[in-house]
């Protein structure tokens, strides 16, 4: 007999109507693989928009499929070849594109792309690094290429990515500029950025010159303006945005086709800033385990807090997808699964 678990399915592609918290069946690991047992899991906007139907072109799922990127909990079982973990360590994890799963009480997961957590976390806490933390880490120091001098344009710091990009953007070296609203000035201070404009009251287009990079975090209108603020030869890297043709090459290991319709998608993004000079790079964060462990060390270092807006109840998952669209989140949202 099969056994069950709860898990958030997607339907059908749609609203918050198109995903369902129901039973499914419980994954069996394979060779190479975990099975965890989720304790929490993070919501990002790559979830809302993949249950809109946004990202088909980019990954199509055979439906109903489990939905959910990023994940802590505790190893249950493991498949053959498993050589870096044990039955009962604490791990997080952002799991592959291709198959998600982490929105439910038992996820299975390859053993690369798992990490442990760091000893001063809580499940709650660690759930909502992997995604964001990647990602930031992956356009700060791998496109970007900050180093100590750098002056680097962050727009939307307060949220879930821009809390781990300003920190990870001053382990770096950089000087970091952002943005934020009255309600999240003093929380972009606290965590090292040195220069704030509220863009509820000031145009940044207006202040800002000379910047060595741009981490584009709102996309429209703030991405066009950005290409205005860097210096000649500068790049802007948005995950916000439109995909241009490195993304499907270098991201998702995809072919000419799929660069081909990338390269039509991104043409005026990328006209803009050719004509300020600038190049444009949009990033789809690939997991790796290796470079999560490198964000544990900084986290035990005391060098990487993790901003947690709210922790919701996954009875609650629903609230908690409501909570991330409305853009009112501070850090991250988390729903917990189990206690």
């Amino acid at each position: 007999m099969t056994a069950e678990m709860r898990a958030l399915l997607l339907t059908r592609y749609g609203g918050p109507e198109a995903a369902e918290l129901r039973s499914a069946a419980r994954p069996i690991p394979g060779p190479g693989q975990l099975l965890v047992r989720v304790r929490a899991a993070g919501l990002n906007p790559v979830d809302f928009k993949t249950r809109e139907g946004k990202l088909k072109v980019i990954q199509r799922y055979s439906l109903p499929v489990v939905m959910g990127n990023e994940l802590a909990g505790v190893v249950e079982a493991m498949g053959a070849g498993v050589t870096r973990f044990a039955i009962g360590d604490r791990i997080f994890a952002r799991v592959p594109k291709s198959s998600m799963g982490a929105f439910a009480e038992y996820a299975v997961l390859p053993e690369p792309v798992a990490a442990a957590i760091p000893p001063s976390l809580d499940f709650e806490t660690a759930a909502g690094v992997p995604l964001a933390g990647l990602t930031a880490l992956q356009a700060l120091r791998d496109e970007l290429d900050l180093r100590p001098g750098s002056r680097v344009f962050i727009p939307g710091g307060a949220g879930g990515v821009g809390t781990f990009a300003i920190q990870i953007a001053k382990w770096l070296g950089a000087e970091v500029t952002t943005t934020a609203s009255l309600r999240g000035k003093a929380l972009v201070e606290r965590l090292g950025a040195d220069v704030v404009i509220d863009y509820t009251a000031q145009d940044f287009a207006d202040q800002v010159r000379d910047m060595d990079g741009v981490f584009d975090l709102v996309g429209g209108d703030t991405l066009a303006k950005s290409f205005g603020v860097v210096k000649p030869g500068a790049k802007v890297v948005s995950v916000a945005a439109l995909p241009e043709p490195q993304t499907a090459f270098k991201d998702l290991n995809r072919g000419p086709a799929l660069a081909a319709l990338f390269w039509l998608a991104s043409y005026t993004l990328r006209a803009r800033a050719r004509r300020h000079g600038a190049t444009y790079r949009y990033l789809f964060m690939h997991p790796s385990g290796s470079e999560l462990t490198e964000l544990a060390r900084l986290i035990e270092q005391g060098k990487l807090e993790p901003v947690i807006d709210r922790v919701f109840p996954f009875d609650q998952i629903g609230e908690a997808f409501a909570h991330l669209e409305s853009g009112r989140a501070k850090g991250k949202v988390v729903v917990r699964i189990a206690d």
